[in-house]
């Protein structure tokens, strides 16, 4: 049986965000993507609409300071009611500090962290309200130690990971799940709007995005806190919440410097 209310996924048009949608809707449950291309997300609903399920989508970039207040009240003007948050947009920026562009990063901190506390502060009152509900937010095992060349990605993945584990607790005997997807590198086209094609991490295995998002959509229906996808994935964070914060940096900058020309 299909649930009345939605599955709304942020950056649900490619990568992770798009192998969400299609484990939600093989699940049967109605979708609305948001992403910030029109193109992309005609596309994505045509390959999404062989599983019978209604995908509603909307442009909004959320990058913009208002765009997640706009979303919410969006969804809430055409009659919606979305059951399911998963919080899935974001981007990071590839470079030492000290040279990257500071407008650029404080973007990123509007997607990464600023629009998904938007987003979940509204859909968790109207979740508490129903005493329904489920959110998924994508963290990272960047989350899980300091990032040299990727120093503001992985501070607003550890603020993702914190956040998610606190609200959590806050409202776990009320009838709403809050779960955080944990993957490593994997094969999407974060790389490249990152820049960092050239970093060592490159050089390495990626995860299959399809396997993460199963891995999301079981903890979460399962209310799991947390998964970390991958068995490699498991073990780097096992070892980093072993060694000190000193060393799990020095270990990130030698996955994550540049290549050797």
């Amino acid at each position: 049986m299909k649930p009345a209310g939605y599955t709304l996924i942020t950056g649900g048009s490619m990568g992770i965000g798009f192998e969400l949608a299609k484990v939600f809707a093989q699940n049967h449950h109605h979708l609305i993507l948001v992403a910030r291309h029109e193109e992309d997300l005609q596309k994505a609903k045509e390959e999404l609409q062989q599983y019978d399920v209604n995908v509603v989508t909307i442009a909004k970039d959320l990058f913009e300071p208002t765009a997640a207040k706009e979303l919410y009240d969006e969804v809430a003007s055409r009659g919606f009611t979305v059951d399911i948050l998963v919080n899935n947009a974001g981007q990071g920026e590839y470079g030492l500090f000290k040279d990257t562009d500071i407008r650029r990063e404080l973007a990123i901190i509007q997607l990464n962290i600023s629009s998904l506390v938007i987003l979940t502060k509204h859909y968790l009152r109207d979740m508490l309200d129903r005493g329904y509900g489920r959110i998924l937010n994508l963290s990272s095992i960047a989350s899980k130690a300091p990032g040299p060349w990727q120093s503001v990605y992985h501070g607003t993945k550890a603020f993702v990971h914190s956040f998610t584990e606190a609200i959590r607790n806050e409202v776990k005997d009320k009838g709403v799940v809050v779960t955080a997807l944990l993957p490593g590198a994997t094969d999407t086209d974060f790389f490249n709007k990152a820049g960092m094609t050239e970093s060592k991490i490159m050089e390495s295995k990626l995860a299959d995005p399809a396997k993460v998002a199963k891995d999301g959509y079981d903890a979460l229906m399962n209310d799991e806190d947390k998964v970390v996808s991958g068995f490699k994935n498991k073990v780097q964070v096992a070892m980093s919440n072993l060694t000190s914060d000193q060393r799990a940096a020095e270990n990130m900058k030698k996955q994550q410097e540049p290549q050797e020309k």
